[in-house]
């Protein structure tokens, strides 16, 4: 699985994403600038200009017509993928730290940063998927978050709840309908959860946390369904369709390994399985922390963004797909 190496960011990275298709992978880091590229051969296809400082978060609609990018210039943006044009800059009073997209790419929503002066604040727009609509000025929805600010949020299945992940560890259910809080569970122990990624169908998701755990948590009543624990502080994980795998991505944050080497930094995506929790195979390569790890739509392979400033893209090879535990096997051969 040799992997195609992509430099096109100056500074480190911050997220990357497929479009629905898998065709595209949006990547974003701390230089200003988005960047798509060909995710078959790691080719730039073109570069968003407009943001006057680093960038956290970038999306992008189910149709790859409208992306949407929130930094710490204090703005969230909205821009044609085809053109590269800005559609809509949103102005807020501290950095936006996630944007999303709903599952038809009608809602968007902000989280913002907890600063003085400012709370920390889930925001909802209504978005025309059509870039010659006018965007709307005024949010439908906003969510404070009073006990530990937002670091992560997203929207479950059918847009019915908008779920966060908070700075103490805890993930909330907000209803769709007025913003009130539905549920609120502890999921990782006093530490920041640093990432939340759906299934396909937007009933359960994937947390990674500072506190070296990823856990699998229903959307429905956030019960926690499976804890995959490494020995690196975690950055970002996602799930794999097709098989059923997670992968995690993180390692020593840059500060605590001035000496150490990549091996010893821990700069591996980890992949465990989704249903027994075992580790099954480590991928090396970045020379600090996976800041991001996502997968293609499809399952036929994956992508991380590193501290070091490198997208790394990795297209599954056939034992990967014909590889099974033995459980798997027999249950395969009873069908």
């Amino acid at each position: 699985m040799r992997p195609i190496l992509i430099s096109g960011h100056e500074r480190s990275l911050t997220q990357v994403k497929y479009n629905k298709d898998g065709d595209i992978i949006f990547s974003v880091s701390k230089d200003h600038v988005i960047c798509a590229w060909f995710s078959a051969n790691g080719e730039r296809l073109g570069t968003y200009h407009g943001h006057q400082g680093a960038l956290w978060s970038v999306d992008v609609d189910p149709t790859t017509t409208l992306l949407a990018s929130g930094g710490a210039d204090d703005t969230m943006r909205l821009w044609d993928v085809k053109t590269g044009k800005l559609l809509k800059t949103w102005d807020f009073h501290s950095s936006i730290k996630r944007v999303e997209f709903n599952e038809d790419g009608t809602k968007l929503l902000g989280v913002t940063e907890k600063r003085q002066g400012a709370v920390s604040s889930i925001v909802v727009y209504d978005i025309t998927v059509d870039v010659d609509a006018k965007q709307p000025d005024e949010h439908s929805l906003r969510i404070v978050c009073q006990e530990s600010k937002a670091t992560v949020a997203g929207f479950s299945y059918l847009s019915k709840f908008i779920i966060s992940g908070h700075e103490d560890g805890t993930v909330t259910q907000w209803s769709m309908k007025d913003g009130l809080e539905e549920l609120g569970a502890t999921v990782h122990e006093n530490e920041p959860i640093t990432d939340l990624q759906w299934s396909p169908d937007r009933t359960y998701f994937i947390t990674s946390s500072k506190d070296k755990t990823a856990k699998l948590v229903t959307a429905h009543d956030l019960e926690v369904l499976k804890t995959y624990p490494t020995d690196t502080p975690l950055n970002s994980a996602c799930m794999t369709p097709k098989k059923d795998y997670v992968i995690l991505g993180g390692g020593q944050a840059a500060a605590d390994v001035t000496r150490t080497s990549a091996r010893q930094g821990k700069f591996e995506a980890r992949f465990f399985h989704k249903i027994f929790e075992e580790e099954i195979g480590r991928v090396r390569g970045h020379f600090g922390p996976l800041n991001y790890v996502a997968v293609h739509p499809h399952g036929t392979g994956y992508c991380s963004g590193g501290e070091d400033g490198y997208i790394r893209v990795h297209h599954f090879d056939k034992p990967y797909f014909d590889f099974t535990y033995e459980v798997e096997r027999e249950q395969a051969a009873k069908i």
